[in-house]
């Protein structure tokens, strides 16, 4: 087995250094982890299956869709019959799912740019956006 590339263990740090700040954040808030995966999955994804939301995020299909049962009971998502398939659920954003969404995606752009502009040149905030594309390139690779 080759070594890791050095930019592998760049990355992994630093990524695990921005996510866990986040979550950190998203603790504080009413929805858990859990829940606001899911939310921000079929914000960005639409209607699917408890199933297919669990591997879409990697997570057991069983905790997904205790999750799923949450959400519905706070009244963000909605489930009913897939037409394509009778036999299958589709899990939806309700009005609410989407502005609780909204909210906190809202919320966490907020303070990512305020860091960005306190602490950071233009040249620096130039180079993280460079490099956007290519994390979603890697995060879709994993």
């Amino acid at each position: 087995m080759s070594a890791p590339h050095p930019a592998a263990d760049a990355l992994v740090t630093a990524l695990g250094a921005v996510t866990r700040r986040l979550r950190q954040t998203r603790e504080a808030e009413d929805l858990g982890q859990p829940e606001s995966i899911a939310l921000a999955s079929l914000r960005r994804n639409g209607a699917t299956s408890s199933a297919e939301l669990a591997r879409i995020e990697n997570i057991r299909p069983q905790s997904m869709h205790a999750t799923v049962v949450s959400l519905e009971r706070q009244g963000l998502v909605s489930r009913s019959p897939d037409p394509a398939d009778g036999r299958r659920m589709l899990v939806e954003l309700t009005a609410a799912g989407h502005a609780e969404a909204r909210s906190k995606r809202s919320a966490r752009r907020a303070r990512v740019a305020e860091v960005l502009a306190r602490d950071f040149t233009a040249e620096e905030r130039a180079t993280l956006l460079a490099a956007a594309p290519l994390l979603e390139r890697l995060a879709k690779g994993m």
